[in-house]
């Protein structure tokens, strides 16, 4: 069988040689422990051979000017596959997917320039591997101090071991792995590959949502994968974000696109989250045949002038949106709002000691998604945001803290208006203007374990308040505290 690993197309300029292995990096941030026995291989192997095309999507979305990042380096050493989902490093049955970086890690840059058209690459030589039901695929990195194999041909990450963060003012950064180096994720499970069967599988790596800063200034990387299989054609989701006044791009700004879709709890989440290009252009592809997706657009132009959030519900893969109008804030103060709050948390011993625990923060609004219904939809952060924290010290509490608990402060910089939004139906889009009044907002935080895991007794919560206690509203230019989101009994 040919293992196949696609991307959308990038830049070649900082590695040309390995253009195509920047497919299969971006499977290094998914890195986390997996332990357990062996177990029986028997009942998931099949005869033949198959074909497993894989696809990887990775649209960074905060690179500047969206963020401080310039560049993120991760080096692969190796990639493998086991059907058995309990089968631990030593057990036999693992598949080299790549056997190339048995002689030479490669590195590579997660934000190279990714063109906005559904171009994939094939990555790799053509490996045999046997039909069946593939639980695990694990995708090692280079430890920093280089000790867990090969060495790549060229290290641009310096003295800052070999995975690192560029930032906009050209500082290079140690991007610390949690457990990647040696351990991997159980990311595939119940994907089957029959004997003479081509599957298309998509992996989309979220890279903004994967860094975590500490409050030490350093960088951690928890990996954040979502798969899925896809079909390679018609699944797209394409449009531009234009100013509805002069139906032209947003004037040398920046333009955050995220397709969300509803989780458990009836909210919005987002899915996938890319920034438009100079035209306004974006395009996600592929995505997961029959899937329907909500569309969120946000703005800041050149001058700092903020759009209104554009929601459109219900848009089917496959779909050309065209142009999508952004309706520019108007009057004495025109700049989008802050959002700065604090996350604490304590273990459930008694009495509670501080907890240490990851939390990804997101703002947002309640929409008419049609029929007097309302939604919760997630409104991206813009600029230098900071979603996602490591709660792991005291040195920041506010007076507000619970006793003996470790904090972080975050910051989301959002519109101070009212989204439009727009229902899709019938292959066309109803926009309602944006509601005047008030511009309520709610904080959701999720917390979990360094590696992914749901933490703490409540694992998500959400504020539509205040710290005085008062309907969190925001107003154009202007800052407001949320209310503290306390986790109890994490681990």
């Amino acid at each position: 069988m040919r293992a196949i690993f696609q991307k959308f197309h990038r830049s070649p300029s900082l590695f040309p040689s390995i253009a195509g292995l920047l497919a299969l990096t971006t499977f290094a941030a998914f890195l986390v422990n997996c332990s357990g026995g062996s177990g029986s291989m028997t009942s998931m192997m099949g005869t033949g051979t198959g074909t497993i095309h894989v696809s990887i999507t990775d649209p960074p979305s905060c690179a500047f000017p969206n963020g401080s990042f310039q560049h993120v380096f991760v080096t692969i050493r190796s990639v493998r596959a086991h059907i058995n989902s309990d089968a631990d490093d030593n057990d036999p049955g693992w598949q080299e997917l790549v056997p190339e970086l048995n002689n030479q890690s490669v590195q590579i840059d997660l934000f190279a320039a990714a063109s906005t058209t559904c171009l994939l690459t094939a990555l790799g030589s053509n490996t045999a591997l046997p039909a069946g039901t593939y639980q695990q695929i694990r995708l090692i990195l280079l430890a920093n101090d280089g000790g867990n194999g090969p060495l790549p041909a060229s290290n641009a990450c310096g003295d800052q071991g070999f995975n690192c963060v560029v930032l906009h003012d050209g500082s290079i950064h140690e991007l610390q792995l949690s457990s990647q180096a040696h351990n991997g994720l159980k990311i595939l499970p119940g994907i089957k590959v029959a004997a003479g069967q081509d599957v298309d599988l998509n992996i989309d790596f979220s890279a903004c949502a994967s860094i975590h800063q500490e409050g030490n200034g350093k960088f951690r990387l928890k990996p954040v994968l979502r798969p899925s299989e896809v079909s390679t054609n018609h699944t797209g989701i394409s449009g531009q974000a234009v100013d509805s006044a002069t139906g032209l791009p947003i004037a040398a700004g920046s333009v955050l696109v995220a397709l969300e879709q509803q989780d458990n709890s009836g909210a919005d989440v987002i899915i996938m989250q890319a920034a438009a290009d100079a035209l306004g252009d974006f395009n996600f592809c592929p995505l997961p045949a029959g899937a329907t997706f909500d569309v969120v657009v946000v703005a800041i132009n050149g001058a700092g002038v903020a759009y209104n959030a554009t929601v459109i519900i219900g848009v089917p893969g496959g779909t050309a949106l065209g142009a999508i109008p952004l309706i520019a804030e108007t009057g004495v103060a025109t700049g989008p709002a802050t959002l700065q709050g604090f996350v604490t948390a304590t273990t459930g011993m008694t009495p509670p000691t501080p907890a240490a625990l990851d939390a990804t923060v997101t703002a947002l609004q309640s929409v008419n998604v049609g029929g007097g219904a309302m939604r919760l939809v997630t409104i991206p952060a813009e600029g230098n945001s900071t979603p996602n924290i490591s709660v792991t010290s005291n040195s920041t509490c506010p007076l507000t803290a619970p006793m003996n608990t470790n904090c972080a402060p975050y910051t989301l910089i959002e519109p101070a208006s009212n989204p439009s939004v727009g229902v899709f139906s019938g292959g066309k889009i109803s926009y309602a203007a944006p509601p005047s009044g008030d511009v309520p907002y709610s904080v959701r935080a999720d917390a979990s374990d360094t590696s992914g895991n749901p933490d703490c007794t409540k694992p998500t919560q959400t504020t539509s308040q205040d710290a005085l206690g008062n309907p969190l509203k925001v107003t154009p230019g202007a800052t407001v505290t949320p209310m503290e989101i306390d986790f109890k009994g994490c681990s």
